[in-house]
C-alpha cells in the first residue's frame, strides 16, 4: 500500500521564495554598487562613508579604516619567513574586511563584530610569531573604533577580550616580550575613541544650546522691535489726536478755519514721521544691511516736549546743563520712556499739566515725568505694553524706574546709570527724588 497524500508543508514554498527574492534583491544591489564604484570610485566611496550613522566625518573614519589596514599591511610584511602561508594575508583580509563589506554588499559594521574580526586577525597574526610585532597594534586601532562608535557596555567587554587574547597567546608563548605595553596600548586606543565619542556629544549639546541662544536673541529682538513699534505709534496717536481735539474745537466753538487748519497740518506732519518711523523700525527686521536715520537721544527731548505743547498739552520741561556724558543707548531709553510718559498723560489725564525733569550727577541720570490729574480722575496703575516695556529698557541698562501716584497726581522717574551695566529694576511708588541744577526750556 503506497503511501498518499504526503506533501510538503504550505509554508515552505513561500519562505523559499522569500530568501530567493531576497538573495536575487542583495544580488541585484551588490552589482549596482560595483558598477558604481567601477565608474567614479572616489565619489562613490565617500557617498558610502557619509551614509554610515556613527555622525563623524567622512575624513576620521576613513582615517581610522586607512590606519588599521596599513597596521595590519605592516605585521603581514614582518612575517615575510613565513611565506608562502597564506595566514597573514587572510589576516590582513579579516582586518580590513567592513570597508568592503559595506561599500559592496551593504553590510553595516557593528561593533561587536568588527571587534570579533579584529580578534580573528590578531589570532592569525599571533600563530606565526615575530619580533619586534606590530600585530598587537591592530587591537589598538579595532578597540578604539568600537569605542568610538559604540557604548561602553559594549566596548569595554571588547577591549577586555582584547587583552585577554594577548596575554593568553603570551602564556603560549607566542608573544616574546612586550606584553604590558601592548595592554597599556589597547587600554589607550580604548580611551581616545571614548574621548571621540564624548567631543561628539558635546558638540551636539553645544549645537543644541547655540540653538537656544540664537531662538532667545530672535525673541529679544522681535521685543525690542515691538517695544519700539509701540512707542513710536503710542507716540504719534496721543499728538496727533491732540491736535484733532484742537481742530475740533476750534472749529465749534469760535469757527476759526486757520487754527483748525494749523492743527490738522501738524498732525498729518506727525502722521508721515509716524509712518516714516515704523518704516524703519520695521526694516530692522529685514537681514540685508541698510542705512537707517540716526536714534533720537537725550537731546532730542526738547523737541519731543515741543511737540505735544503745539498738540495742547500743558508740559514744562527742566534738563541738566550739561548732557555730554550720556551715551547714546541711555539717550534713546530716556528719550523712549520720556515719550511713552507724556502719551500716557494725553491718553489717560486729559486737561492736565506736566513737568519734566532731566538731571545729571557724579553716576547716574535721571529723568521724572510728573502730572497732575483732573478732578474726578482715579491714580491707577497701567498694566499694558508701556509700562512694561519702560521697566524693560531700563533695566537692560543697569536703571531703575518707579511709577505711581504721587502728591495728587502720578509721576514716572527712571535713574540709569551713565555707565550701563545689568542690573535690577524695581517698579514701585516711590517718591521724587531732588532736582539738580537745571535750565528751564520749552
Amino acid at each position: 500500500m503506497g503511501l498518499i497524500g504526503v506533501s510538503a508543508p504550505a509554508g515552505e514554498p513561500r519562505l523559499v521564495t522569500r530568501v530567493v527574492r531576497r538573495v536575487v534583491v542583495g544580488l541585484r544591489r551588490c552589482g549596482e554598487r560595483i558598477a558604481e564604484f567601477a565608474r567614479q570610485p572616489v565619489a562613490a566611496f565617500q557617498r558610502r562613508v557619509e551614509e554610515l550613522p556613527f555622525d563623524y566625518p567622512p575624513s576620521v573614519i576613513i582615517v581610522v579604516d586607512l590606519t588599521l589596514v596599513i597596521v595590519a599591511i605592516g605585521a603581514a610584511i614582518q612575517r615575510h619567513s613565513y611565506f608562502p602561508t597564506a595566514l597573514p594575508i587572510l589576516a590582513v583580509l579579516l582586518a580590513s574586511a567592513f570597508g568592503p563589506m559595506y561599500a559592496f554588499l551593504g553590510v553595516m559594521p557593528r561593533p561587536v563584530t568588527l571587534g570579533l574580526f579584529a580578534m580573528a586577525a590578531e589570532a592569525l597574526f599571533l600563530v606565526q610569531p615575530v619580533w619586534p610585532d606590530l600585530a598587537p597594534f591592530v587591537l589598538v586601532a579595532a578597540a578604539g573604533e568600537v569605542s568610538a562608535i559604540a557604548t561602553k557596555r559594549i566596548s569595554v567587554p571588547v577591549a577586555a577580550a582584547m587583552m585577554i587574547e594577548l596575554v593568553l597567546f603570551d602564556i603560549y608563548g607566542n608573544l616574546s616580550e612586550g606584553l604590558p605595553t601592548y595592554l597599556v596600548t589597547v587600554a589607550f586606543g580604548w580611551m581616545v575613541g571614548l574621548l571621540l565619542q564624548y567631543q561628539r556629544r558635546f558638540l551636539y549639546q553645544e549645537r543644541g544650546y547655540q540653538d537656544i541662544r540664537t531662538a532667545q536673541a530672535a525673541d529679544e529682538e522681535r521685543r525690542r522691535i515691538a517695544r519700539e513699534v509701540h512707542d513710536v505709534i503710542a507716540h504719534s496717536l496721543s499728538v496727533t489726536l491732540l491736535h484733532l481735539t484742537a481742530a475740533r474745537h476750534a472749529l465749534q466753538t469760535d469757527r476759526e478755519v486757520d487754527e483748525a487748519v494749523e492743527s490738522l497740518t501738524e498732525a498729518e506732519q506727525l502722521g508721515r514721521q509716524a509712518m516714516a518711523d515704523i518704516r524703519r523700525t520695521v526694516g530692522l527686521l529685514d537681514a540685508r544691511p541698510s542705512k537707517h536715520a540716526p536714534e533720537p537721544g537725550v537731546e532730542d527731548i526738547a523737541a519731543l516736549v515741543g511737540g505735544f505743547v503745539r498738540a495742547g498739552l500743558e508740559v514744562r520741561y527742566v534738563c541738566a546743563e550739561d548732557l555730554r556724558a550720556v551715551s547714546p543707548a541711555v539717550g534713546l531709553a530716556l528719550y523712549r520712556i520720556g515719550q511713552e510718559s507724556l502719551a500716557n498723560v494725553a491718553k489717560h489725564a486729559p486737561g492736565g499739566s506736566a513737568l519734566m525733569q532731566v538731571t545729571v550727577d557724579a553716576a547716574a541720570v535721571t529723568l521724572t515725568v510728573h502730572n497732575t490729574l483732573p478732578a474726578g480722575l482715579p491714580a491707577q496703575p497701567g498694566t499694558g505694553m508701556g509700562l512694561s516695556g519702560m521697566v524693560q529698557r531700563a533695566e537692560l541698562l543697569g536703571g531703575r524706574i518707579s511709577a505711581g501716584p504721587d502728591g495728587g497726581g502720578w509721576s514716572v522717574r527712571a535713574s540709569i546709570p551713565l555707565a550701563p551695566v545689568r542690573g535690577a529694576c524695581v517698579l514701585s511708588g516711590l517718591p521724587l527724588g531732588g532736582a539738580a541744577e537745571s535750565r528751564e526750556a520749552g
